[in-house]
């Protein structure tokens, strides 16, 4: 996944005037990252009429890739031209214009569902838990070893010689404890099994 803003990275600290007005910027930037036929693009607009959402949007049927529009307006012009229209009607906001309150919200709840089955087709989860963890810091190397040892039941030792065979892969150790193959033949039926955890076990 892949976060584009209208006017770029500046765009999240300091406004970038003019940003969501330009439609030649949307298809620079798609173009930018290589968009093709398999990828699937979210146009994030609380008005569903932001030029640049709009030509993005366009820019994925162009190149025949999906497009989805999440606006808080029914039939949005950023609706119409998706293929898939998710319209949050919330209404007026508290303070007239401010669509960072009651919008911004609604969509940022449909962005945390969108993105959490894209991370369970992706086989990023195991039933409900996050195994595709990168164990980067101290919380994350203690979460890593808590899920390796609520999914296996593995005593303490065990799992973390696991977690050390496998580099601190999660899925990896999984797989060693529960299968009894070593960490270079698990991370191999991983990588078969498209990452998949369940279809290795």
């Amino acid at each position: 996944m892949v976060g584009v803003i209208a006017g770029g990275d500046p765009a999240l600290t300091t406004a970038v005037e003019g940003a969501e007005d330009d439609e030649a910027a949307a298809v620079r930037d798609l173009d930018a990252l290589g968009l093709a036929a398999d990828d699937v693009v979210v146009g994030i607009s609380a008005s569903g009429r932001t030029p640049y959402v709009i030509a993005a949007i366009l820019e994925a049927r162009r190149r025949s890739a999906l497009s989805v529009s999440v606006a808080c307006n029914p039939h949005s012009a950023a609706g119409r031209e998706a293929d898939i229209a998710i319209d949050v009607v919330v209404g007026p906001e508290f303070i007239a214009g401010s669509t960072r309150l009651k919008a911004g919200t609604a969509q940022k709840l449909v962005l945390n569902m969108l993105t959490t089955l894209a991370m369970v087709r992706s086989h990023k989860t195991y039933g409900n838990r996050m195994v595709d963890v990168r164990a980067t810091n101290a919380k994350l190397v203690a979460r890593a070893f808590s899920l390796v040892q609520d999914v296996t039941g593995a005593p303490p030792a065990e799992v973390q010689a696991a977690l050390d065979a496998s580099d601190g892969e999660v899925k990896t150790a999984i797989a060693v404890i529960l299968t009894g193959a070593s960490a270079a033949s698990a991370r191999e039926s991983l990588d078969a099994a498209a990452g998949s955890l369940r279809a290795v076990l």
